[in-house]
């Protein structure tokens, strides 16, 4: 047999040339690390075909799910709220009223009930490998389109048979519906994070949907409250997002700038503590969950 013969590194090559990666632990309060969500895309995107096959599969009516629930919740409200108790409705048509604020109010819910327990139902994937953790709940908020673009044909038949035309406004409606999912999306964070960490969480967020939901102008017009106290009701992000939806729309005619820019910083900030609270919990989520 040959004799091996064992090669030195030459001396000619500087420590220098030799690569060196620092690694560090997370800081509590890093950065968002965009680049690295951008190698993960993949995986959210297969995250979110995922939720949309599991919700259509094995079911009756398929997507037809997507137009029903906001439809037959419309018709409720009309006959009850608009028939009998006279509610006003900014001289629109109540049933078209109702219907355009219940598209992005649908979107969000779903997309908040999904992100706030996201990481629950997904522990066996946090558990077993390593990504960005970030992807689940945006995934869960993503998913949702779909049924939001479904329920929207319906709505542009109504608004064929009612006979109205949507302004230039129109061009804002995109968006509108990201204000929608970013909102849903910075109080996902919280409740996902929070709900690893307190299990009783996940039963607060059905009872926060619903509060939220009277708490919103949609089956009453903002225009009932002062304009000075429509800043303060804006506080509320869905209230800029609905009261958009109105005035892109069906041409509402009033102030809706002002709620549209006082929502838009309240969802920036919430989706910033979102943020920061989720990066900050996410190295623990393997070992708590």
């Amino acid at each position: 047999m040959g004799k091996r013969r064992l090669t030195a590194i030459p001396s000619s090559i500087e420590r220098e040339d030799i690569p060196v990666f620092d690694i560090q632990p997370t800081r509590v309060w890093s950065s968002l690390n965009l680049r690295e969500l951008w190698q993960y895309r993949e995986l959210l995107f297969i995250l979110i075909w995922r939720d949309i096959k599991v919700r259509y599969k094995q079911t009756v009516l398929g997507a037809a799910w997507a137009v029903l629930q906001p439809l037959l919740t419309m018709v409720v409200f009309s006959v009850f709220l608009g028939k009998l108790a006279k509610v006003p409705s900014d001289n629109i048509p109540y049933p078209i009223f109702t219907y355009v604020a219940l598209l992005p109010w649908q979107l969000f819910d779903r997309a908040l009930t999904e992100s706030g327990n996201s990481l629950i139902n997904n522990q066996s994937l946090i558990t077993k490998i390593y990504f960005p953790r970030l992807i689940i709940p945006l995934a869960a908020v993503l998913s949702g389109l779909v049924d939001f673009a479904i329920a929207f044909v319906v709505l542009l038949v109504m608004m064929v048979a009612y006979g109205i035309v949507p302004t230039l406004a129109v061009v804002t409606l995109p968006l509108l519906v990201v204000l929608a999912l970013a909102t849903a999306l910075a109080a996902g964070l919280w409740l996902s994070a929070l709900n690893v960490e307190y299990r009783d969480f996940r039963y607060a967020i059905p009872f926060l949907a619903q509060f939220w939901f009277y708490a919103t102008p949609i089956v009453y017009p903002a225009s009932l409250l002062d304009m000075k106290w429509r800043i303060v009701y804006a506080l509320n992000p869905m209230v800029g997002v609905v009261e958009g939806f109105r005035w892109a729309l069906l041409g509402k005619q009033s102030q809706v700038g002002p709620l549209i820019l006082v929502s838009s910083l309240v969802v920036l900030v919430m989706l910033i503590g979102g943020v920061l609270y989720f990066r900050r919990m996410e190295d623990t989520f393997a070992d708590v969950i």
